[in-house]
């Protein structure tokens, strides 16, 4: 890991401290037990059935960019996105570095939103996973520059248990190794989490060493419908799509100008 996930990774132990001092995970364990009944929607085989696989980023904030839209709101963004043709949604979880809460997934289910929702943070400890499942998640992201193939291995074993999917990112061709956990989709991320320098050909580059049957999601740096064709021609099915939106003013309409392009 380099320097500011490495930063990013410590602080989040610390939050997982504090969280389970005020909410023990017995608490969270009991609160999860009656939606085990209910099964969760599909990221992966809705992204597989769908025409453009545009999973919509509810984000903002980022470490390198700062606030992008400070005073957006989760109970209007999620459901304009679900509302413009959004396959699915990845709604920040991440409070210090990119703005985020798990009550905004709870506002999106609250407002109306029945797409799946990505439950996007920095994923390390079971707890996190309790979280994903309590708040109205139907995925959760799994980094593998975060985690150890045994760690990231029990995560989604878990992650399973619970009813969740797994997204699971990598970013370079050692991190494929990962792809023997079989995760739900399997993820590339332009952007590298340590420098947060983002490069489209690196979905390129990985997609001809990932199995011909993963759902594959192309993640960070995708502005143009054109490059959405061409990921999909590279065998993509999902394209993770955040600041391109919520840098406008309306980023329900500019997610629908961007699908009416495809």
């Amino acid at each position: 890991m380099a320097d500011i996930l490495e930063e990013i990774v410590a602080h989040k132990r610390i939050e997982i401290a504090e969280a389970k001092a005020a909410v023990p995970q017995s608490v969270l364990e009991r609160q999860v037990e009656p939606l085990l009944d209910f099964r969760t929607a599909s990221m992966a085989q809705a992204l597989v059935d769908s025409p453009s696989g545009i999973i919509a980023e509810f984000k903002r904030r980022s470490p390198s960019k700062g606030w992008i839209k400070e005073n957006g709101s989760a109970d209007e963004i999620p459901l304009s996105y679900e509302k413009n043709g959004a396959t699915a949604l990845s709604i920040l979880t991440d409070d210090a570095y990119f703005g985020g809460r798990d009550a905004f997934i709870k506002a999106a289910r609250n407002a109306g939103v029945r797409v799946p929702i990505l439950y996007k943070n920095f994923v390390i400890d079971e707890y996190q996973l309790l979280q994903a499942r309590c708040c109205g998640a139907s995925a959760v992201l799994l980094i593998a520059a975060c985690l150890d193939r045994s760690h990231c291995r029990q995560l989604l074993q878990r992650a399973h248990e619970l009813g969740l999917e797994v997204l699971l990112e990598m970013h370079s061709t050692p991190e494929l190794e990962y792809v023997e956990l079989e995760p739900d989709m399997c993820g590339i991320n332009n952007r590298n989490l340590g420098t947060f320098i983002t490069d489209v050909h690196n979905s390129y580059r990985l997609a001809e060493q990932l199995p011909a049957d993963a759902v594959k999601v192309s993640e960070s740096g995708i502005s143009n419908p054109l490059t959405v064709r061409e990921l999909r021609q590279a065998g993509f099915r999902g394209f993770l799509i955040g600041e391109c939106f919520m840098k406008t003013a309306d980023p329900g309409a500019a997610l629908r100008d961007f699908i009416s392009q495809l």
